[in-house]
């Protein structure tokens, strides 16, 4: 079945051209030498990307492929104005970035419910002639032409916005922990890549207090550079305060784990590694305490903790280090 996860989106805009000013004299019965009185053009539609807290994927606009806006009409007689050309209101999840599809510069970034940004100006109108009379010409037979719209190519790229982001390889938990700690219902099976788009849950903390959580796909060695899930989802990751990095108790080795996770991540973006993390050691109902005591002895550089979705146990500690983090 198709996810109606979409994060990336590439359409071509264009916003409205501006209307002409026009050129017009008065004629009346009684005023045979009326003056200019040519009014000016309207304004071109603007496209403008709104955020929208109740949305999480770009689905509804993975098929606009076109995206025009209306041209502004033309000024007239007796300094009547044309009237603006309509905006085009994309609504877009918070966290949505747009970019320009030939450069990758980056044009503007939503972060917030109900943030409106124009993406592409709509064209100025132009000057009718009433506004060209002087003393020396009274009678100005020219007019502004409108402003040409603006034609784009556009990627809209969602980066999730999340308290806490779970890293971790397939298979490691990831959506086991998210569905035991938050009311997410994400997929879980016994088998890599069991998520493919990311999940977010609102964990609840002490004293009605919460924080939000998001499960991101699995890395693998060498997602970097495009291997498994590849680039798709690591970006998610730049928006999270905290990442929480889960590795399993069965590991073979969960230090050699830990450092390949952070590994992929600085290749990926090296200012992830300022983020305040934390190491999760799942499954940890597998382990006896002289176990635990011989893991913690490689891990003597790494903050770290045992949980286990199955008793949730160390969820209290968790919660705990987590909260004191964001605060």
């Amino acid at each position: 079945m198709a996810s109606n996860f979409i994060d990336y989106v590439k359409f071509f805009g264009k916003s409205g051209a501006g209307g002409a000013g026009s050129v017009h004299f008065r004629r009346e019965k009684h005023v045979p030498l009326g003056g200019p009185d040519g009014g000016d053009g309207g304004r071109g539609g603007h496209i403008i990307l709104k955020g929208n807290s109740q949305q999480w994927t770009l689905l509804h606009l993975k098929y606009r492929k076109h995206i025009r806006a209306d041209g502004g009409g033309n000024g007239g007689a007796q300094n009547s104005f044309g009237a603006n050309g309509s905006d085009i209101i994309l609504e877009v999840p918070i966290g949505t970035i747009a970019r320009d599809a030939e450069t990758g510069e980056k044009l503007l970034e939503i972060l917030a419910d109900g943030e409106t940004k124009i993406l592409l100006n709509g064209g100025r109108g132009g000057q009718g002639n009433s506004h060209y009379k002087t003393a020396t010409n009274q009678a100005p037979a020219y007019a502004q032409p409108g402003e040409e719209a603006i034609e784009k190519a556009v990627i809209l790229e969602l980066k999730l916005l999340a308290d806490v982001g779970l890293v971790g390889f397939p298979n490691a938990g990831k959506s086991t922990l998210l569905a035991a700690m938050s009311a997410a219902k994400p997929e879980i099976a016994d088998y890599p890549f069991t998520t493919l788009t990311p999940n977010l849950g609102v964990v609840a903390y002490r004293e009605d207090r919460s924080f939000v959580m998001a499960d991101i796909p699995g890395i693998i060695e060498g997602a970097a550079e495009g291997k498994g899930l590849g680039t798709r989802f690591l970006r998610h990751i730049e928006r999270n305060s905290i990442l929480l990095f889960l590795v399993s108790a069965d590991a073979d080795d969960i230090f050699k784990e830990y450092s390949i996770l952070l590994k992929e991540l600085k290749k990926h973006n090296p200012e992830l590694l300022d983020k305040k993390r934390v190491l999760a050691i799942s499954k940890s109902d597998l382990l006896d305490d002289e176990l635990k005591i011989e893991i913690s002895a490689t891990l003597t550089t790494v903050s770290h903790l045992y949980i286990s979705s199955w008793n949730a146990q160390g969820f209290v500690s968790l919660k705990d280090a987590i909260w004191g983090y964001l605060n």
